[in-house]
């Protein structure tokens, strides 16, 4: 009885270690869906999916794609992600990859496409109204499928006796899926830009074959008899920070950064604005700093160019070098954490990249520009920011009508936080004041330094009175 049992042992010992080793010499092909606009939730998938098969050793990487297209500035990664990456990664066209679908198709090594399948109509479109962006958009565009349809090098053909060089894809025909004036004979005239069907896209060498599945492609095409196939499969996480890291979405924290910086400094005390500063900072920063785009020298840099503005608003009279080194460094920090540097390193670097980093930056802080305007021009008027600053009148107290020059040199209190505009009380009397180095707080001694633009300017002094 125990001779049969190690017997049985044995057996299921051995069976299980060579079902493993079948595994392990199995060809790992490694999926990853890309099933809704190119934005930056695509972007996450593609990004987290090659660095899981790189992790898995995949031999094989396959984008399964149905997209009618999307951004251009995260198809633009998309492709060079895909072009750096190591081992060869193929396309499975199941219906559609249109516009930066096909930019990012035209990237992998092969394409494959369902017999039903299109790919093409590259042209650069607005947001807004779906109509065709202006000429230097569609150049930039056209360069990029060009350079990416060149990537991909060429091959040496014998015809008729003669050797004959030809692009493995033609730039040309890449060019056509953005510009309807580039004509391919036999397939598009000068008024369409380019679409193929899948049996024309075989004529035009940019499939590679046709088939109807995953399954029959890995079989029949790759020649693998027998294979592991493994999915990517996105996270909540994945989710939230492809929302994060949305270029529209950044930019408009870049507003409240901005927006919520000015307000405090133009209000008593750290209140709302601080707040929203603070939450639009942390949105910011945080998502990039985790996937590795943020380094800590950046966020850092960014904190300083906070410092030295409030430094030199509140500390030095009129502006120069060190209001002027804050905002470099504050937009620097905010331009960079978008850039995947090391240690400012460049090297490799897509154009893409830096241009979709530019673009939301200023786009940021042009929003915030225009968001300043507007409050200040609303602030102590009716409706909701009629409290955010301090009214010329207020309950139990009147100015007194008299010359505020006189009282250049009078000491007082400070009414209100002065941040740096608030109240002081002298003699009795409120009086609107600035003041000129630092913030004082509610009570501290002041003493009035000039009279200029119908406010007093004043300062602490060394004594430190609280009512």
């Amino acid at each position: 009885m125990i001779r049969n049992i190690r017997f049985f042992s044995i057996i299921f010992f051995l069976y299980g270690m060579s079902s493993l080793a079948a595994q392990e010499t199995e060809p790992l092909v490694y999926r990853i869906n890309i099933r809704e606009n190119i934005g930056s939730n695509t972007w996450v998938y593609l990004r987290h999916g090659l660095h899981e098969a790189s992790k898995k050793q995949a031999d094989v990487v396959l984008i399964d794609m149905n997209t009618y297209g999307g951004s251009v500035l995260e198809a633009d990664s998309m492709r060079t992600a895909i072009l750096n990456y190591p081992k060869p990664v193929y396309v499975f066209i199941d219906n559609n990859a249109a516009s930066a679908g096909a930019l990012i198709s035209i990237a992998c090594d092969s394409i494959y496409m369902r017999e039903s399948a299109s790919i093409g109509a590259a042209t650069v479109v607005n947001g807004t109204d779906g109509a065709a962006a202006p000429d230097k958009y569609q150049a930039y565009m056209r360069g990029i499928m060009r350079g990416t349809a060149e990537s991909h090098g060429q091959k040496t053909e014998v015809q008729d006796g003669d050797t004959i060089v030809k692009w493995r894809r033609d730039p040309k025909i890449a060019e056509a899926m953005v510009d309807e004036r580039i004509v391919v004979p036999g397939f598009v005239d000068s008024a369409q830009v380019l679409v193929l069907t899948a049996h024309q896209a075989v004529d035009l060498g940019f499939c590679d074959g046709i088939v109807e599945n995953v399954n029959e492609l890995i079989t029949k095409e790759l020649d693998f008899k027998t294979y592991r196939l493994e999915t990517y499969n996105p996270t909540i996480y994945d989710n939230i920070k492809g929302f994060l890291t949305n270029g529209v979405f950044q930019a408009f924290l870049i507003m409240f950064i901005i927006g919520g910086i000015y307000m405090e400094l133009q209000s008593p005390g750290i209140g709302f604005p601080t707040a929203v500063a603070i939450t639009a900072a942390l949105l910011y920063f945080t998502p990039l700093y985790l996937t590795g785009y943020a380094q800590s020298w950046e966020v850092l840099l960014f904190v300083l160019g906070l410092i030295l503005i409030v430094f030199e608003i509140f500390v030095i009279p009129g502006f120069g070098f060190t209001g002027i080194a804050g905002i470099v460094c504050l937009v620097a920090g905010l331009l960079l954490a978008l850039i995947n540097n090391i240690r400012f390193c460049f090297d490799g670097i897509p154009s893409g990249e830096i241009f979709r980093a530019l673009m939301i930056v200023f786009a940021g802080l042009g929003s915030g520009t225009v968001v300043i305007v507007y409050l200040s021009s609303r602030i102590g008027k009716p409706g909701v920011f009629r409290k955010v600053a301090l009214a010329a009148d207020q309950e139990g107290f009147v100015s007194v009508p008299m010359e505020p020059s006189t009282l250049v040199g009078k000491t007082g209190l400070a009414a209100t936080v002065l941040r740096p505009s608030g109240r002081v009380l002298i003699d009795g009397d409120y009086y609107d004041a600035v003041s000129l180095q630092g913030f004082i707080e509610e009570g501290e001694e002041v003493v009035v330094k000039r009279y200029e633009n119908f406010q007093l300017a004043v300062v602490a002094t060394k004594k430190n009175v609280k009512r």
